[in-house]
Protein backbone atom coordinates (compact mmCIF):
# COMPACT_ATOMS: atom_id res chain seq x y z
CA UNK A 1 0.00 0.00 0.00
CA UNK A 2 1.28 3.53 -1.08
CA UNK A 3 2.64 5.86 1.99
CA UNK A 4 2.35 8.77 -0.88
CA UNK A 5 0.27 9.53 -3.27
CA UNK A 6 1.28 8.32 -6.70
CA UNK A 7 -0.05 8.75 -10.20
CA UNK A 8 1.86 7.22 -13.42
CA UNK A 9 3.69 10.51 -14.00
CA UNK A 10 4.55 10.61 -10.49
CA UNK A 11 5.95 7.12 -10.83
CA UNK A 12 8.04 7.43 -13.59
CA UNK A 13 9.53 10.80 -12.52
CA UNK A 14 10.93 9.41 -8.94
CA UNK A 15 11.92 6.69 -11.50
CA UNK A 16 13.86 9.01 -13.42
CA UNK A 17 15.16 10.44 -10.40
CA UNK A 18 16.64 7.38 -8.80
CA UNK A 19 18.36 6.49 -11.75
CA UNK A 20 20.27 9.88 -12.50
CA UNK A 21 21.35 10.10 -8.64
CA UNK A 22 22.30 6.59 -8.02
CA UNK A 23 22.89 4.63 -11.03
CA UNK A 24 26.24 3.55 -10.40
CA UNK A 25 25.21 2.72 -6.90
CA UNK A 26 23.20 -0.38 -8.21
CA UNK A 27 19.45 -1.64 -6.75
CA UNK A 28 19.79 -1.16 -3.30
CA UNK A 29 21.37 2.37 -3.65
CA UNK A 30 18.64 3.58 -6.15
CA UNK A 31 16.06 1.78 -3.42
CA UNK A 32 17.61 4.42 -0.91
CA UNK A 33 17.91 7.30 -3.21
CA UNK A 34 13.78 7.39 -3.39
CA UNK A 35 13.99 6.38 0.76
CA UNK A 36 15.48 9.27 1.41
CA UNK A 37 12.73 11.00 -1.06
CA UNK A 38 9.72 9.32 0.24
CA UNK A 39 10.85 10.31 3.67
CA UNK A 40 11.10 14.10 2.87
CA UNK A 41 7.79 14.12 2.02
CA UNK A 42 6.49 12.61 4.74
CA UNK A 43 8.36 14.23 7.49
CA UNK A 44 7.46 17.49 6.97
CA UNK A 45 10.07 19.09 8.71
CA UNK A 46 13.66 21.29 8.31
CA UNK A 47 14.43 22.26 4.76
CA UNK A 48 10.91 19.41 3.65
CA UNK A 49 8.06 21.58 5.22
CA UNK A 50 5.36 21.90 3.05
CA UNK A 51 6.38 19.08 0.65
CA UNK A 52 3.52 16.97 -0.43
CA UNK A 53 3.95 15.20 -3.81
CA UNK A 54 6.39 13.53 -5.47
CA UNK A 55 6.88 16.51 -8.25
CA UNK A 56 7.50 19.31 -4.85
CA UNK A 57 9.98 16.72 -3.86
CA UNK A 58 11.98 16.31 -6.80
CA UNK A 59 11.94 19.61 -8.08
CA UNK A 60 12.56 21.47 -4.92
CA UNK A 61 14.94 24.03 -5.60
CA UNK A 62 18.54 22.97 -5.38
CA UNK A 63 17.64 19.19 -3.82
CA UNK A 64 18.78 16.95 -6.56
CA UNK A 65 21.88 18.05 -9.31
CA UNK A 66 20.85 15.25 -11.38
CA UNK A 67 17.10 17.85 -12.06
CA UNK A 68 20.07 20.16 -13.93
CA UNK A 69 21.31 17.50 -16.12
CA UNK A 70 19.99 15.50 -19.63
CA UNK A 71 20.19 12.53 -18.26
CA UNK A 72 17.20 12.76 -15.80
CA UNK A 73 15.25 13.60 -18.80
CA UNK A 74 15.68 10.52 -20.44
CA UNK A 75 12.43 7.83 -20.39
CA UNK A 76 11.88 6.08 -17.69
CA UNK A 77 12.55 2.34 -17.46
CA UNK A 78 10.70 -0.51 -16.15
CA UNK A 79 13.56 -1.20 -13.71
CA UNK A 80 13.53 1.56 -12.09
CA UNK A 81 9.45 1.97 -12.03
CA UNK A 82 9.64 -1.16 -9.85
CA UNK A 83 12.09 0.57 -7.43
CA UNK A 84 10.01 3.57 -7.48
CA UNK A 85 6.92 1.56 -6.55
CA UNK A 86 8.76 0.14 -3.82
CA UNK A 87 9.99 3.27 -2.56
CA UNK A 88 6.27 4.58 -2.77
CA UNK A 89 5.32 1.58 -0.77
CA UNK A 90 7.39 2.50 2.29
CA UNK A 91 10.44 -0.48 1.55
CA UNK A 92 12.93 1.33 3.36
CA UNK A 93 16.61 0.44 4.06
CA UNK A 94 19.57 1.00 6.59
CA UNK A 95 20.73 3.82 6.53
CA UNK A 96 18.08 5.67 4.60
CA UNK A 97 15.35 4.36 6.44
CA UNK A 98 14.74 7.59 8.34
CA UNK A 99 17.48 9.76 6.42
CA UNK A 100 16.77 13.32 4.86
CA UNK A 101 19.90 13.73 3.24
CA UNK A 102 22.37 11.67 1.25
CA UNK A 103 25.97 12.82 -0.04
CA UNK A 104 28.82 11.44 -2.19
CA UNK A 105 32.05 13.04 -1.40
CA UNK A 106 35.32 12.53 -3.29
CA UNK A 107 36.80 11.20 -0.05
CA UNK A 108 35.30 9.77 3.49
CA UNK A 109 31.92 10.95 4.71
CA UNK A 110 31.79 14.19 7.26
CA UNK A 111 30.51 14.07 9.99
CA UNK A 112 27.50 15.85 9.99
CA UNK A 113 26.00 17.16 6.59
CA UNK A 114 23.65 20.26 7.28
CA UNK A 115 24.38 19.94 10.58
CA UNK A 116 22.53 16.41 11.13
CA UNK A 117 24.87 13.40 11.74
CA UNK A 118 26.23 10.63 9.68
CA UNK A 119 23.94 7.31 9.78
CA UNK A 120 25.52 5.25 7.68
CA UNK A 121 27.15 4.79 4.12
CA UNK A 122 26.58 2.63 1.15
CA UNK A 123 28.80 2.72 -1.53
CA UNK A 124 29.91 6.12 -2.27
CA UNK A 125 26.96 7.77 -0.75
CA UNK A 126 26.40 8.86 3.26
CA UNK A 127 23.54 8.85 4.86
CA UNK A 128 22.40 11.58 7.06
CA UNK A 129 19.29 11.41 9.64
CA UNK A 130 17.98 14.44 11.80
CA UNK A 131 17.92 14.81 15.36
CA UNK A 132 14.84 13.38 17.37
CA UNK A 133 14.58 17.51 18.39
CA UNK A 134 14.92 18.47 14.52
CA UNK A 135 12.51 15.93 13.03
CA UNK A 136 10.80 14.21 15.18
CA UNK A 137 7.97 13.20 12.14
CA UNK A 138 10.59 11.39 10.54
CA UNK A 139 10.08 8.67 13.23
CA UNK A 140 6.44 8.62 13.39
CA UNK A 141 5.86 8.20 9.81
CA UNK A 142 6.00 4.32 9.81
Amino acid sequence: MAVVKARAADIDLLARLLRAEGEGEGVQGMLMIGNVGINRIRANCSDFTGLRTIPDMVYQPHAFEAVTHGYFYQRARESERRLARRSINGERLWPAKFSLWYFRPEGNCPATWYDQPIVGRYKLHCFYEPTGEECENVYKTF
